[in-house]
């Protein structure tokens, strides 16, 4: 929802808040934030609060380190397991140098230029991601071990799933920050759950995808446990992956998603570094769901890219190879970019691949290109 400045400090007024936390990622997609007092939000809005940059993953050196937070008002959210009386808000920002240009690593802008250069092409994108995330206990201490906390399998229900209220406390308090799950249930291995979101537009979808690795992490912790996004949590288990759901519509009518896919897939390999950023990305992929060749089809998941079954405005693909780790601001920015070439030289989709290539013999694979088999050739 638009929200002005003025409207704005005229809600933090009038709610009692009395913290406003200024939020924004590193180059990784980490969040991170300074929290301001009321009397200080004019000015955040009309000049920008100062940030030290220097050590934060990707922002530069120790010589030119001061940056600027810019809130943007649309983006307020009152965190909901804070104290009502002094209530805490939070709102996302752009960031710029102290001259008001752009900051490179501010990837959130990335995205928004990804988005206004598509609107110049006539062409909108929709995503929804679906993340999964492992929940272990804590030991005496207070710290993370790798026991899961249940050892139910997927979409098991209570007592067998331990994690079903967690996940109701982390859906409910989404809810509560305006935004929208679609659906929660216990994944394939122990202690793993998985909560959808309905697609939005990109900014939107990234923003709420920050949110929500937040509020898991911390409805975790206040229920003594931890929770792990990391792609590959335990060994033997099936990984974390973050399935993104895309959709994309030409202002012409033309159906152009047969493009989008096709570019998605000819660029793959070039933005599979973005996609799976950590060593531990590359042990997923051929297992368990997670995709190893370059392909796509209607509803079979051994694809890197398929078509789910849907009809009408739910019609959509869904790209499995990408993990949570990575930053969903550059992720969605790197696929516009992607279906966008497709879009312009109408790129050609493969034929479809409708055969189970988990298990399908190496006279049948070798004829797919792979992704990336490690981060360095990544």
């Amino acid at each position: 929802m638009k929200y002005s400045p003025d409207e704005i400090m005229q809600y933090i007024e009038e709610e009692d808040v009395k913290f406003i936390r200024l939020a924004f990622t590193d180059i990784y997609g980490k969040q991170k934030n300074i929290s301001v007092m009321p009397d200080e939000l004019e000015r955040a809005f009309h000049y920008g609060i100062a940030i030290d940059a220097s050590a934060i993953a990707g922002f530069g050196c120790d010589v030119h380190s001061d940056l600027l937070l810019h809130p943007d008002p649309s983006t307020i959210a009152v965190l909901p397991w804070r104290p009502d009386h002094g209530r805490v808000v939070r709102m996302f920002c752009s960031i710029t140098r102290l001259d008001g240009t752009p900051f490179g690593s501010d990837t959130r802008a990335i995205l928004k230029k990804a988005v206004a250069d598509a609107k110049k092409e006539g062409v909108s994108f929709a995503f929804g991601p679906e993340m999964e995330f492992y929940l272990f206990t804590c030991d005496e201490y207070g710290k993370p071990t790798k026991i899961p906390y249940d050892n139910a399998g997927y979409m098991d229900i209570a007592p067998d799933d331990k994690g079903e209220n967690v996940r109701r406390e982390v859906c409910l308090t989404l809810e509560r920050m305006g935004i929208r799950p679609e659906s929660s249930h216990h994944e394939e291995g122990p202690g793993q759950n998985e909560i959808d979101f309905r697609y939005s537009d990109p900014l939107t979808a990234a923003d709420n995808a920050i949110t929500f690795k937040a509020v898991v992490n911390t409805i975790a912790a206040r229920n003594g446990l931890k929770a792990d996004f990391s792609p590959k949590p335990l060994e033997s288990m099936p990984g974390n992956g973050m399935h993104i759901n895309f959709s994309a519509k030409s202002e012409d009518g033309e159906e152009i998603m047969p493009y989008v896919i096709a570019g998605i897939l000819n660029h793959i390999c070039e933005i599979t570094a973005f996609l799976n950023t950590t060593a531990d990305s590359y042990k997923r992929f051929g297992s368990n769901k997670a995709p190893k060749y370059i392909s796509w089809s209607s509803e079979n998941r051994s694809q890197l890219v398929r078509i789910p079954a849907a009809d009408g405005e739910y019609k959509r693909a869904e790209l499995r190879s990408p993990d949570p780790m990575c930053n969903p601001y550059l992720a969605f920015a790197l696929l516009i970019y992607a279906g966008l070439d497709g879009v312009k030289n109408k790129a050609e989709l493969p034929e479809m691949a409708d055969i189970n290539l988990f298990s399908a013999p190496e006279e049948i694979t070798k004829k797919f290109k792979t992704l990336p088999s490690d981060i360095f050739s990544a």
